[in-house]
């Protein structure tokens, strides 16, 4: 396949990775010239271009798949709007009306959208019920993916994002630890959700939920991270945003029923990288 990847980051230089490695032709698209930078650092294609400037995106070639995995610049809801709805609908704009046009458009969204559940569980078929601006902001953008162009498509709803350089063990070994559901997927396992789902062609115009197989009690999290760590385990204190206050548990069963094959099944798994580095000698 030729494969363009908007938004080529965390998630994309590693989608881009293993693409390139499957012999698929990659071109990574950033806003800078030090992200096009860190996409040829990757060992792939890099153009510069900004999913809200439909003139740049004539720099892109025609492809088979556009993956849009574009991030909010910060988290108040107009970065949020200009990546997850105005880039959106520009970019969508623009390649449907390419003589070839991608046969395939994968949207890379976020279990944001199903905010506060208590606790409860979600899959696919869960009725969507946004109570912030943000997640009004995330389902709006999903229906965009969905509805306004004639491309097939796919949302792959990313759980939390961890791995190299994200594992942040800080967070769960110091301070308080409020008390949550949180439902992970390790970098490697949301980059290669999407190749599958390219490679497989699966889920044309259907949504699946990227998440791995154990939503896991924060405090609980915390707990085993510092076990494995051989350090005290934190306090629990009262969640204080409305992120933080946002519990749910996930299912990846029609991931799982699709075929795919997770590296990382569960956090024991995905952070056993991260405790052996910070358990070598000079942090014992």
């Amino acid at each position: 396949m030729n494969v363009a990847i908007l938004g080529c980051g965390y998630v994309g230089l590693q989608l881009g990775r293993q693409s390139d490695e499957d012999g698929h032709d990659v071109v990574g698209v950033r806003r800078s010239a030090d992200g096009v930078q860190a996409i040829e650092d990757a060992g792939f294609g890099g153009i510069q271009a900004d999913a809200t400037d439909e003139k740049s995106l004539s720099a892109i070639p025609d492809v088979d798949a556009l993956v849009y995995a574009v991030s909010a610049g910060g988290r108040d809801s107009d970065s949020a709007r200009s990546a997850y709805v105005n880039g959106l609908r520009t970019t969508l704009s623009h390649f449907s009306r390419r003589d070839s046009p991608p046969e395939r458009v994968v949207y890379t969204s976020s279990t944001g959208v199903y905010g506060d559940r208590d606790g409860d569980w979600v899959d696919e078929s869960t009725p969507l019920e946004p109570k912030t601006e943000r997640q009004e902001i995330l389902v709006e953008a999903e229906r965009i993916a969905r509805e306004e162009h004639e491309m097939d498509w796919t949302i792959a709803r990313f759980a939390g994002l961890y791995g190299p350089d994200r594992y942040r063990l800080e967070r769960y070994l110091d301070g308080t630890v409020a008390e949550r559901y949180l439902n992970l997927i390790h970098r490697d396992d949301a980059a290669g959700a999407v190749r599958f789902l390219l490679e497989s062609d699966s889920a044309r115009n259907e949504t699946v939920l990227v998440c791995d197989d154990e939503p896991i009690w924060k405090p609980t999290l915390a707990e085993w991270l510092a076990e494995q760590c051989g350090v005290e385990g934190p306090e629990r204190g009262d969640a204080t945003s409305e992120r933080a206050r946002s519990s749910k548990r996930c299912s990846n069963e029609k991931l799982r029923d699709l075929g795919y094959e997770f590296r990382y099944p569960t956090y024991r798994e995905g952070y056993r990288n991260a405790i052996s580095e910070y358990r070598q000698p000079e942090n014992v």
